[in-house]
């Protein structure tokens, strides 16, 4: 009876146990936002990439069946949408993955493109060639208009979709530009800065994303970003940024001062360095807050260099000495001075 007893009490004691690590399990995962597991995410991820190539089989045996033929184009087509979701996917999340898993995500996902491709030239019939003695006017209406969007998009080349399209500072040399942003503007939209040169720029208050392009010899100071900024294509310049993500590419000889949730990223750069962020302004605290940015997360001296794969340190990047830190920057008293374009 004592045994039995004794028994009963361990069994007790086990299944209390259980119970407990099942409720932490469970708060944990309540309080976690969807794919903040690296695991949970390459789990998800394997599971649609497999989807993706089961369809493409599927695609293959309808090939074989004539009366299947007709469905075979609109399968392939969404088979291409469920491709381009995995990589939207990848995009909206690597700021939390490690950059290895970034690479052989996007990886996987060339993989199926050309799998795709492979499939759509080897199962769809092309139209016959024939020639046509004359083109019709409604036919040269169309060539003409085709070859003004190839114009179009070649001029776009050197200015990305978010530079060209949000508000911003553009094509201003030798001037001190600041921004102040509302409290009624807050996460409205995104800002922009493009082709400045020996430029001082002070952005104050929050914005949802920030795109930086082309600038020479500029010091940008920025209260934080809820969103995301990318740069392009600057050189000898100083930023002070708070974000949750950060994309740096071709960059040349610039210090990044900064304060970021994810790892920093850069790619076909070289010469930058990165020390803790250092800007104030009446309000910051509240703003840096309210944006998710409260807490350092000293990932500011964590940098991936996307082109630099080996295990020892790229020589890209470095952290900025103490000694040469700059002093705290106090923006409290810029008003603005230049109206958006």
């Amino acid at each position: 009876m004592k045994h039995a007893a004794m028994l009963e009490r361990l069994s007790n004691l086990h299944r209390s146990r259980l119970q407990q690590y099942a409720a932490r399990r469970s708060d944990s995962d309540a309080a976690s936002p969807a794919f903040e597991s690296v695991r949970s995410f390459l789990d998800h991820f394997s599971d649609s990439k497999r989807s993706i190539e089961a369809e493409l089989a599927r695609c293959r045996a309808l090939a074989s069946d004539p009366a299947s033929a007709p469905n075979l184009k609109p399968e392939l087509e969404n088979v291409s949408a469920s491709i381009a979701d995995l990589d939207r996917l990848v995009a909206e999340n690597s700021y939390f993955l490690p950059s290895y898993d970034v690479r052989s995500s996007l990886k996987a996902i060339s993989e199926l493109k050309e799998a795709l491709d492979s499939a759509n030239s080897e199962l769809v019939p092309r139209k016959k060639f024939s020639f046509k003695n004359k083109a019709s006017k409604k036919d040269q209406c169309i060539l003409v208009k085709q070859i003004e969007e190839i114009k179009v998009v070649d001029a776009e080349k050197s200015n990305p979709v978010g530079v060209r399209d949000s508000p911003g500072f553009r094509n201003k040399e030798n001037a001190v530009l600041v921004k102040c942003f509302r409290v009624s503007e807050e996460g409205e939209g995104d800002f922009s800065l493009s082709d400045l040169n020996s430029c001082e720029v002070y952005l104050k208050g929050r914005i949802r994303a920030l795109f930086v392009h082309r600038l020479r010899n500029c010091r940008i100071f920025a209260g934080p970003v809820q969103g995301s900024i990318l740069i392009e294509d600057v050189n000898d310049c100083l930023f002070m940024l708070a974000s949750h993500q950060i994309r740096i590419h071709q960059a040349r000889a610039t210090d990044f001062y900064l304060r970021v949730r994810s790892r920093p990223i850069i790619e076909d750069s070289s010469g930058v360095r990165f020390a803790p962020y250092r800007l104030f302004y009446k309000g910051i605290d509240e703003d840096m807050k309210d944006s998710g940015l409260g807490e350092e997360t000293g990932n500011w001296a964590n940098v991936d260099d996307f082109k630099w794969l080996r295990a020892v340190q790229s020589p890209n990047w470095c952290l900025i000495p103490e000694e040469e830190h700059v002093g705290t920057t106090n923006a409290s008293d810029r008003e603005e001075q230049c109206d958006d374009e």
